[in-house]
């Protein structure tokens, strides 16, 4: 059965939402955060370890998987879930952000993006059709549009074309695709022009997507100019479908964004801050290779319920950073997604309360003190 969306609940003082996604006869609730599994696997972390922090869908990356282990591989394995031993719902990318990340202007072209493979040196070339081929042999429940994900800053008249080109990629990739049991979103793109974005949002609900995402922003912009784009694209999408909110995971990011009406968000950074010693607590970020923890032999938090606060110390996890071993790095993953997840928890509570303002003044009071600019 296809993954589905229900509308809950809309918040009476903002424009944040309570949904369900329904899958496999389970429920998931939004607003959520999903953890993200570039190479099918979120790094360090085993499925179980992943369904013990209550995340709900993960994230794989198209142009990885592409190139190893190819996605034949993984469509001969009987898709992503049987692959990677996960039977929750999983979202791929569709290469978009590789655009951004990897590719040079002049690789962009009207039928594809060229790209160099980094293991064998072949030449490659993804078109919106290749995209939706691969996650469609990928298996994914959830199917993204090939785009150009935009970085910033780009000139008006830039945007305007490469917006003018998503669109005519989202039609080409919608046309061909036939994913059983998938559903298929359109990405908003239009960098910071109000206008641009207005126009891509509404020709995408003319293509009717199953949901609709949002790019182009956490490539550069301050977090004034991010919330913006995102108010700039959300109130052009239809109520009863999935909004997602592509690469975001700053705390502070998901509280503002919820607000804004974001459904689904993902991120690197809590896996990522965690091999670097850093763990996210209520009281803000706390770096574990700092010489005050070396005989601090309390849990990272003492209201988290995650297996690395029930069982260790921040002196022993100092202890395994600064030995740089690997189980350091997965104590910190675990906690920092569940910190994450909780966050999504609470601002799902705060929604069915109506008082979700009273908790983002709360949240920042706490998080960044007196430190916070508005």
């Amino acid at each position: 059965m296809k993954l589905q969306f229900e509308l809950v609940k809309k918040e009476k003082n903002t424009n944040a939402r309570l949904g369900k996604i329904i899958y496999n006869g389970k429920v998931y609730e939004t607003p959520m955060f999903m953890p993200v599994g570039t190479q099918a696997t979120v790094k360090t972390l085993s499925p179980e370890e992943i369904k013990d922090v209550k995340a709900g869908i993960i994230l794989a990356n198209t142009y990885h998987l592409w190139l190893r282990p190819g996605d034949d591989v993984i469509k001969d394995a009987g898709g992503l879930h049987k692959f990677m031993n996960y039977d929750g719902p999983i979202l791929t990318d569709s290469g978009g952000f590789q655009v951004f990340s990897l590719a040079k202007k002049k690789d962009i072209t009207e039928e594809g993006v060229h790209f160099k493979n980094q293991y064998n040196g072949d030449n490659l070339l993804l078109t919106p059709e290749k995209s939706i081929l691969i996650q469609e042999n990928l298996g994914s429940d959830i199917v993204m549009s090939f785009d150009e994900c935009i970085g910033y800053p780009a000139t008006e008249d830039y945007v305007r074309k490469s917006v003018e080109r998503t669109l005519r990629w989202a039609k080409r990739g919608k046309d061909v695709f036939k994913g059983k049991d998938q559903i298929l979103f359109g990405i908003v793109q239009g960098g910071i022009y109000p206008e641009i974005r207005r126009h891509c949002a509404e020709e995408l609900v003319k293509m009717n997507f199953d949901g609709y995402s949002i790019g182009g922003t956490s490539v550069g912009e301050d977090k004034k100019t991010q919330y913006q784009m995102v108010s700039d694209s959300v109130k052009y999408l239809p109520e009863d479908k999935l909004r997602y909110l592509m690469g975001v995971g700053d705390p502070i990011d998901l509280v503002e964004n919820v607000i804004r009406g974001i459904d689904i968000f993902d991120c690197v950074s809590p896996t990522r801050l965690a091999r670097h010693g850093h763990a996210l607590t209520k009281y803000g970020k706390i770096n574990l290779k700092n010489a005050k923890y070396k005989k601090d032999f309390t849990p990272i938090s003492d209201t988290c319920d995650c297996y690395a606060c029930k069982n260790y110390t921040k002196a022993y996890i100092k202890h395994l950073i600064n030995a740089e071993e690997t189980f350091g790095a997965r104590l910190l993953s675990i906690h920092n997604i569940r910190y994450l997840v909780n966050l999504m928890e609470e601002l799902r509570l705060a929604i069915k309360e109506d008082r979700l303002l009273e908790y983002r003044k709360e949240f920042i009071k706490n998080y960044y003190g007196d430190d916070y600019e508005k």
